[in-house]
């Protein structure tokens, strides 16, 4: 939520002055008993869309909830206090939104047509204001701060949801699995970036501390790409563990990802690596003392 200073720089960034407030306050003042029209009129204009018929139907209890909100609504908006709470009803406007999943070509064009509904019922009243010109530009410069406060609060909606999503899918595809004791496997599949390399970083510290293992095969035989950046988080995996005293073994290094490592400069002389997954079990099981024949038999 934003504090009194936020309110103050955003209505700068919107050149809103207390001129454009008193305009605003005035203009509420000459279309007071007109808000029950103009607001039945707006919807009339939503009728000419397919968005009425998907949000209210033949739904009349909900159309005359939202019609009652709007009339709040406006009566805010003339009332011209611009303060904290203002921005957060206008914030919660676009929270509303992102839970309808309401397009956002519909809000910016139903925003439009206030501005352009307004402009015309103050230019029909007499006697006509002298100020009239400034008055529906300072309305707009409004119009436009609470288009901003709307979106701007539904796009940070939707990328949390987004980012939640993506950790979701981090974590399902992240598993950390002992497979003998002493020993843990991690067979990454897929894209790899340096958001999930930090997340195998952080799982395999944390599983380690947990089951005290000796050896951690990493196996990227199921990743399709690295860059650079990828490439130094693996080799930070790989220190980090062995601070902790566990040897990671990276296995899984096809043609494509060595002659990448290679032309990138990548330096990796303290990674021990393998071609295929069962030769760095193989080693692993051989670090922590196991008998080989038996425990590639349990494996199997």
């Amino acid at each position: 939520m934003e504090t009194p200073q936020d309110v103050a720089a955003t209505l700068a960034k919107f050149n809103i002055l207390e001129r454009d407030v008193a305009l605003i306050r005035e203009a509420g003042r000459r279309l007071e008993g007109r808000f029950d029209a103009f607001i039945a009129e707006w919807y009339q204009w939503l009728c000419g869309h397919a968005e009425f018929e998907r949000y209210f139907g033949n739904d009349r209890a909900r159309l005359e909830r939202a019609q009652s909100m709007q009339r709040v609504h406006w009566q805010t908006f003339f009332s011209g206090m611009l303060d904290v709470e203002y921005f957060r009803s206008r914030r919660h406007v676009g929270a509303v939104h992102a839970r309808i999943e309401l397009p956002n070509d519909i809000f910016i064009a139903g925003m439009s047509e206030v501005r352009n509904q307004i402009a015309r019922e103050l230019g029909a009243l007499q006697p006509r204001s002298d100020d009239l010109e400034d008055m529906i530009a300072a309305i707009g410069k409004l119009l436009a701060l609470e288009t901003f406060l709307a979106i701007d609060e539904l796009t940070r909606i939707q990328r949390e949801k987004l980012e939640e999503a993506s950790q979701a899918i981090i974590e399902m595809s992240t598993p950390v699995t002992p497979i003998w004791e002493g020993m843990l496997l991690l067979p990454l599949v897929g894209i790899m970036d340096s958001i999930r390399a930090r997340d195998v970083m952080n799982k395999t510290l944390a599983k380690i501390a947990e089951t005290r293992s000796r050896v951690f095969v990493l196996d990227i035989g199921g990743v399709a790409a690295m860059d650079t950046a990828v490439a130094n988080q693996i080799i930070k995996i790989s220190k980090a563990t062995r601070l902790m005293g566990c040897e990671t073994i990276v296995s899984g290094i096809s043609p494509a990802v060595a002659r990448t490592l290679v032309e990138l400069g990548v330096a990796v002389d303290d990674v021990r690596t393998t071609a295929t997954l069962q030769d760095a079990i193989t080693i692993g099981l051989r670090l922590i003392g196991a008998d080989s024949t038996s425990a590639a038999r349990a494996l199997a």
